[in-house]
């Protein structure tokens, strides 16, 4: 059986709230019997101490050293005693014989038992008797008792103790009270616990509902279907989480069109050139392209795989970056050789749309750090974008600074640039610009996304900016390496040999 977050939830709520229950009650029903006991001994003390009082009014002197209680008096009032506190109340001589008793607890005693001496020590002493027993064996099962002494005014000294008041609760009786508090507390805690198991149900399933939503939107996203989105209903976590969630969803709509549109641009650009390169090389083969015209189509052919190359190069390139294996080769180089040599590259483009190629004049030889062929394919891809871009008889502005602490080069070129709500996505992966630049109809929005990798990889940075209707400018720098002080054997070598020492 599948145990979900909702049944383990509320498994635990529910095992947390029982046990607190359980020990709620435990706790409550010792706190109200102590109170209750102790309450029922005040009780009987405070009832005993009246009775002795009484008892002590109501004596009669027979002889000068003997006193007697006038009994009728007094069992009215041990009655009445006895009856509202639900308590025996019973009266003794010194010696422990019952005089009067009253037993309002419903229990019957042997008056002709007497009370223990030394039960009647500790009644008649100054902190009175009280006890849980059954009085050495007055009783046949355990009370609560409370004895107190009756005192009478000496003639020429003081008081003068001539006998007890015992009050005595039955163990049993206090049992059943007990027992009736327990019954009482347990309904209490199982309608307590009902309620709170409801509250904690509905709560578990409001809580879990979004879970089992995100779980559902999530095997939909597993199906290829993007277009479900979680109900924000909470400013908690779980709308955090839901937010979240949505973004995700977002982003992965956004990479599967993205990645549909890939997969659909690498398609034609594959295509495309083999079925040229197919039909041409079966017409030079079954004679359908006469041999005179052979070298222009076999150059078209050759064009065609050079395109197939780019394209192959590119996905690799995007493969090593995905892969963290596109790893640097460092080297000092010349970046302005670096530059012409890509602009040789594209000179019959330049030359076909009478392009003016600015800034290359006088030109020197700039050393940097970095990968050769890297730095290589930076720059060929900006020039490559300038050509394509370039209005017919435009030009192409060339531009290789040193700074401080960094080498900058910018390729600027004339034409309708890029409109400004376009100009932050442009170095974004698969981007392309088809709207407005219809003529880049072969790239997959690759170049820009592997050029600032590059550059980033080499600890620089490259931005564009463009004047819609005007001209666009590509600008990337790369810093300068920091070199250690020489020191004076160090710089002699350098001055001899014209480099440092290796190894060093």
């Amino acid at each position: 059986m599948r145990k979900t977050l909702f049944k383990k939830y509320l498994r635990i709520t529910s095992l947390i709230i029982l046990v607190s229950f359980v020990m709620l009650s435990f706790v409550m029903l010792i706190a109200i019997s102590t109170y209750w006991q102790s309450e029922k001994q005040d009780l009987l003390r405070k009832n005993a101490q009246s009775v002795a009082r009484i008892a002590s009014a109501s004596v009669i002197t027979v002889n000068r050293d003997e006193y007697q209680v006038d009994g009728v008096r007094m069992q009215t009032f041990i009655v009445a005693f006895a009856e509202n506190i639900d308590a025996d109340i019973f009266v003794t001589k010194t010696n422990g014989e019952t005089l009067l008793a009253a037993y309002g607890s419903g229990g019957n005693v042997d008056t002709a038992k007497r009370v223990s001496g030394a039960i009647m020590r500790r009644a008649l002493g100054d902190g009175g008797y009280i006890a849980q027993g059954t009085m050495d064996g007055f009783y046949d099962q355990p009370y609560y008792i409370v004895g107190v002494p009756i005192t009478v005014a000496g003639r020429n000294g003081p008081g003068v103790k001539i006998g007890a008041v015992f009050a005595a609760y039955s163990v049993h009786s206090f049992s059943a009270f007990r027992l009736d508090v327990l019954k009482m507390i347990l309904l209490a805690a199982v309608v307590a616990f009902l309620v709170s198991f409801c509250v904690v149900w509905l709560f578990s399933y409001k809580l879990v509902r979004p879970l089992r939503t995100m779980a559902a939107a999530a095997r939909c996203f597993g199906e290829g279907n993007f277009s479900v989105r979680v109900p924000v209903a909470s400013q908690d976590e779980i709308g955090e989480l839901s937010v979240a969630f949505n973004n995700m969803a977002d982003s992965l709509a956004s990479v599967e069109h993205v990645r549909r549109d890939f997969i659909a641009n690498v398609s034609h650009e594959l295509k495309t050139p083999m079925t040229t390169i197919a039909g041409f090389i079966d017409g030079i083969l079954d004679g359908t392209i006469p041999p005179e015209q052979q070298g222009k189509y076999l150059h078209i052919v050759s064009q065609e795989v050079k395109r197939l190359s780019r394209l192959v190069r590119t996905m690799l390139d995007l493969s090593r970056i995905d892969s963290g294996e596109l790893k640097l080769r460092p080297a000092r180089f010349d970046l302005t050789n670096t530059v012409l040599s890509a602009m040789l590259s594209f000179e019959k483009a330049i030359e076909d749309k009478q392009i003016e190629v600015r800034g290359l004049e006088g030109a020197e030889s700039l050393f940097v750090d970095g990968d050769p062929d890297m730095i290589h394919q930076v720059v060929y891809n900006l020039i490559d974008n300038a050509v394509k871009f370039t209005n017919r008889g435009g030009y192409i502005k060339i531009g290789i600074r040193e700074e401080a602490d960094r080498t900058t080069v910018s390729v600027e070129n004339s034409g309708e640039g890029i409109p400004p709500d376009e100009l932050p996505l442009i170095f974004d992966r698969f981007y392309k610009a088809d709207k407005s630049r219809s003529r880049d109809k072969n790239g997959m929005g690759l170049g820009l996304y592997i050029v600032k990798t590059i550059v980033r990889l080499h600890g620089g940075e490259i931005t564009a900016e463009s004047v819609w209707h005007e001209n666009c400018r590509f600008s990337f720098w790369l810093p300068k390496r920091v070199e250690k002080p020489r020191n004076d054997q160090q710089r002699r070598l350098v001055e001899t040999h014209g480099e440092e020492p290796k190894g060093k």
